[in-house]
């Protein structure tokens, strides 16, 4: 899951509006929006400190530093189905690498994007889009 991901997951679970978050944070309104769409992110590690104190997470749930492993984050915010279909996801990519046509860099760029479809998905059907 993104930075921004996380970071609507969390707000919403408090039931906190980007405004709210925003004045509380110090922050611009349409810099929580950016950093929930992905287009930027903290330039300090201090601002992921305050919005983790409001939000009542741990620095590192925002960051990913301790556990950015996909499916365990699947079955964390999803269940045990979210983390199955993770699981699937994965090895189902896994056998696309198999050819080596690829590079490492490639490889992990074209997980990246999957894994993002994947959270944006979950976000979607979990709103009733």
């Amino acid at each position: 899951m993104t930075f921004g991901q996380k970071l609507r997951y969390y707000r919403k679970k408090k039931d906190m509006t980007q405004r709210e978050l925003a004045s509380l944070a110090g922050l611009g309104f349409n810099t929580i929006g950016n950093y929930e769409n992905g287009n930027t992110y903290p330039h300090n590690r201090r601002t992921y400190e305050v919005l983790a104190g409001i939000l009542g997470c741990d620095v590192s749930e925002l960051t990913g530093e301790t556990d950015g492993d996909f499916v365990s984050d699947a079955g964390r915010y999803y269940g045990s189905s979210g983390k199955r279909q993770a699981q699937e996801l994965v090895e189902r990519i896994g056998g696309l690498f198999a050819g080596g046509e690829l590079s490492e860099d490639d490889k992990d760029a074209v997980m990246r994007a999957l894994q993002d479809y994947y959270w944006e998905a979950k976000y979607k059907n979990s709103r009733g889009d």
